[in-house]
């Protein structure tokens, strides 16, 4: 399972990369939400998936945990980075339909002229 995700992020991350380096700023975008996904998808493994296992030890527990159990923190990363994606998401699709409202184009060289 975790071979799979490993290359899963793997083509995560180059795909984003790719699309960061596009000319459009719709490409951009599409990069930044894939890049954020794998981010995701990244810290997740870390917390050693476990099928049937509780993220929570109780208070009962008078002895160390020797079992196999999920990590709870890199869940809380990810629900805390999923919320600020969205966010920087939101206001770069707003900053984009601005900008593209304003020149007409979302190409990044025809941006980069000074003439009109």
């Amino acid at each position: 399972m975790e071979n799979l995700l490993a290359i899963i992020i793997g083509v995560l991350f180059a795909a984003a990369t790719y699309m960061l380096l596009r000319r459009s700023l719709v490409k951009i975008i599409i990069g930044l939400a894939l890049l954020g996904h794998a981010a995701n998808l990244l810290l997740f493994t870390t917390g050693k998936i476990q099928r049937g296992a509780a993220p929570i030890i109780t208070a009962d527990t008078s002895q160390l945990v020797t079992g196999t159990f999920a990590d709870p923190v890199p869940q809380a990363l990810i629900l805390t980075a999923i919320v600020i994606g969205f966010g920087a998401q939101a206001f770069a699709i707003v900053l984009i339909k601005r900008v593209y409202q304003m020149i007409g184009t979302d190409d990044l060289d025809k941006m980069n002229t000074t003439e009109e």
